[in-house]
């Protein structure tokens, strides 16, 4: 579970990171992309301490998912800053139904209160982006189920294969 959420935390401030880096401060919606790129940071940030701490190893996939991210942000931005709030609506529609059922498991056999904690926090964030994404705007992107769609399918795949390599 480490590995994988600190890969999909990774992918996200990777994607944030091409969205900025096109669209810069000048776009309507910089400012709410720059919040929620700096508490994925910080998610990435408390994923990274506790692998260390547990010694586990992250994702060979890690380099993969840093161009895939960059990529994708920045071609949602180039597509305009309501594709660039779908692309965060999509992928935290998945985050959120990763996390819940991570949570499930955990609260279920009581294994891990810490981990089960730190995900617990982060899942409201992430809900809390997939909101302001959907209040800037993200339904009224260019065939926005379509890019909805692709992007949610990417992150589903991204999901299977961090947890098996």
């Amino acid at each position: 579970m480490i590995r994988v959420d600190q890969a999909g935390e990774f992918g996200a401030t990777r994607i944030y990171a091409g969205q900025l880096a096109v669209m810069g401060d000048r776009a309507p919606d910089s400012a709410e992309i720059r919040h929620m790129a700096a508490q994925e940071a910080v998610h990435r940030a408390e994923f990274d301490a506790l692998m260390a701490r547990r010694g586990v190893r992250p994702t060979v996939l890690e380099p993969f998912w840093s161009a895939a991210g960059y990529t994708l942000g920045a071609v949602t931005a180039l597509m305009g800053p309501k594709a660039a709030m779908a692309c965060t609506a999509a992928v935290e529609t998945e985050i959120d139904k990763h996390y819940s059922e991570q949570l499930n498991r955990l609260e279920a056999d009581g294994s891990d209160p810490e981990l089960a904690a730190m995900i617990e926090r982060f899942r409201e964030e992430e809900r809390e982006h997939h909101d302001t994404a959907i209040g800037s705007g993200a339904e009224e992107a260019a065939a926005y189920p379509l890019l909805s769609g692709a992007i949610r399918l990417g992150c589903k795949a991204a999901i299977a294969l961090s947890q098996r390599i």
